[in-house]
């Protein structure tokens, strides 16, 4: 029945509608900004529901079919269930039709596996929630309906990562859906780039969290009495900056910007240090992100004179000796997903670096105030001459199509270009901040991959609509901040903890023995134990960065486990050896504890 008393072909809809207040608030107010309102959308979903020729439920299309009238919904979802690694897996579904995708896959997962929904058709979006009572999927949060929103897809994504590392995340586009518009397909590409973005962010992490982590644990205390970037805040308004990116387009503009640099400031990542040195350009600044050892391997190549009046702005979780072998001024830069996510945050810029230097140099100009920002040697694809300038330490690479990890796309004029998955996710990633970022970015075109959300500009062009010039003194005034960020100094008070977390993970592992006995009988107990020291274990955020991969693996035994067997056990001691090797390590490192070998 509607609300006035009448019949409705949307029995559910309100039940549905008023569970997802409390458990989908930004579906709600995307809703709720539809220049339909809620009577309208209702009027609307009713007049699409019919029964077809078949005596299904069906949808009219805007040709007047049905949408199942030529293939009924049995045959279209057979193949939407997962053959393995259901229980820990998720299905991202763009589209939703009457449920009849969705319901398949509900009744037929297990209750563990994560349905996730995306409809951009509000009217849609009714007919769906008026036909199945969700209710039930909603409490236990199996299924999940989402609005159209990279941001809300980005930030659901990101929470999937027991779902990449144990299971399988498969996307499904409701082909019946989108019959009725093109923004099916558009929502199915950006999910699938959002996807394969976190795939390889997640790669870097679960890999590299150790040696990244380590790196900065390393890097704490010459951090802390080094410097600060504070001095920086606000410090470039009026300011026009060039970042200046390792492409092969660089070869054509480095020499051109050194005969005429304006009244810019320059910026480039360490990298690009020695390719600059060659074509004649100078920055004011460069930045080392790369965790690496194999940065060492720059100084082979770089004018180690010349850069001593370059100050060196180095993430903190850099390798220490790339810190050390600089010859001119270092100053930290302390990123998330390190130490100083929680413990600094209050008195430090503490930046969401991403994953390439040139956006971690829009963020931290953008935070510095610049006015405009222009890319140069961002070119994030290649052709025949390698992906790299001459200089760079991958100069020479990539110049054999490998069509496992290459892509052929094209430029502005249509021409074929090369680029690879890594490139597009680093393209993904720039774009969306390009979005965010409140004054203009441009980037000097050189025939290489478009860059959505800036606009191509010839060097003249540039030139001409000022982007390498600034307000009179404001270069000046940033570069005396910057010569400050040296004298400014931090303290840190730090207890160590390490006793305590023996004793307690020593006891936890000693009453795991016991219930280990009887397995078969005490699997529930074992769960909730286990969920204990999980919760234990992320009680510290100074120490939680540098356990990343122990709440991964530990989660893969409370979250990824139906059924605990003798195995686990000793899954379980490695887990919590491992941590207490590491919290070690941390007290050690920032009590200045070490020995003269740790420290190297």
């Amino acid at each position: 029945m509607n609300k006035d008393g009448t019949m409705t072909l949307l029995p559910h809809l309100d039940g549905n509608l008023d569970t997802l207040n409390n458990y989908a608030p930004e579906l709600v107010n995307w809703l709720r900004a539809q220049p339909l309102d809620d009577k309208e959308l209702r009027e609307a979903a009713e007049a699409r529901v019919f029964n077809n020729r078949w005596g299904l439920l069906d949808l009219k299309l805007p040709s007047g079919k049905g949408m199942f009238e030529s293939m009924p919904p049995v045959a279209l979802y057979r193949d939407w269930i997962p053959q393995d690694k259901a229980a820990t897996g998720a299905s991202l579904v763009v589209g939703c039709n009457l449920g009849y995708g969705i319901n398949h896959l509900c009744t037929n997962t297990p209750i563990s596996h994560k349905i996730l929904v995306l409809e951009p058709d509000p009217v849609q979006l009714y007919c769906c929630l008026g036909q199945t009572d969700y209710r039930p999927a909603f409490a236990t949060k199996k299924l999940h309906f989402l609005p159209p929103s990279e941001d809300h897809l980005a930030a659901v994504v990101q929470n999937l990562e027991l779902q990449f590392i144990y299971g399988r995340i498969h996307l499904r586009q409701d082909l019946p859906s989108s019959q009725l518009s093109p923004l099916y397909s558009v929502w199915s590409k950006k999910a699938q780039a959002r996807l394969e973005n976190f795939s390889v962010e997640l790669n870097t992490l679960k890999f590299r969290q150790d040696l990244m982590v380590g790196n900065e644990l390393k890097n704490f205390r010459r951090a802390m009495e080094e410097g600060s970037v504070t001095p920086l805040r606000g410090a470039a308004k009026g300011l026009s900056a060039v970042i200046l990116g390792a492409g092969p387009s660089l070869e054509e503009f480095a020499p051109k910007l050194a005969e005429q640099p304006g009244n810019a400031l320059y910026a480039t990542s360490l990298q690009t240090m020695p390719a600059l040195q060659r074509l004649g350009l100078t920055p004011h600044f460069c930045l080392a992100l790369d965790f690496n050892a194999q940065m060492l391997d720059i100084y082979k190549r770089l004018d180690m004179q010349a850069a001593r009046d370059v100050p060196l702005i180095y993430s903190t979780k850099v390798d220490p000796r790339v810190v050390e072998t600089y010859p001119g001024p270092t100053i930290p830069l302390w990123t998330m997903g390190g130490m100083a996510t929680f413990v600094l945050k209050d008195n430090e810029l503490v930046l969401d670096a991403g994953g390439n230097v040139s956006l971690t140099l829009i963020r931290l100009l953008r935070w510095c105030g610049v006015a405009g920002i222009t890319l140069v040697g961002q070119d994030f694809a290649w052709k025949e001459e390698g992906s790299h300038v001459e200089g760079h330490h991958a100069h020479g690479t990539n110049k054999v199509f490998n069509e496992r990890v290459h892509r052929r796309i094209q430029n502005l004029e249509g021409e074929s270009i090369v680029t690879s998955r890594q490139y597009l996710a680093a393209k993904r990633d720039l774009e969306d901040d390009i979005r965010q970022t409140p004054f203009p970015i441009a980037y000097l075109y050189g025939g290489y991959a478009p860059i959505q959300g800036a606009r191509a500009v010839s060097l003249e062009e540039a030139r001409m609509a000022g982007a390498l010039a600034s307000a009179p003194g404001s270069l000046k005034h940033f570069l005396e901040r910057l010569t400050l960020c040296s004298a400014c100094h931090r303290d840190f008070q730090f207890e160590p903890q390490s006793n305590s977390w023996t004793s307690s993970l020593h006891r936890a592992e000693k009453r795991l023995e016991k219930l280990f006995r009887k397995l078969a009988k005490n699997q529930d107990e074992i769960h909730g134990l286990m969920e204990q020291v999980s919760l234990f274990i992320h009680q510290d955020p100074l120490y939680l960065p540098y356990l990343y991969n122990e709440t991964l693996d530990l989660a893969g035994l409370t979250k990824a486990k139906a059924r605990y067997e003798p195995r686990d056990l000793g899954e379980f001691r490695r887990i919590v050896r491992s941590v207490l090797k590491k919290v070690k390590e941390v007290d050690r490192r920032l009590t200045g504890t070490e020995t003269r070998r740790d420290a190297a």
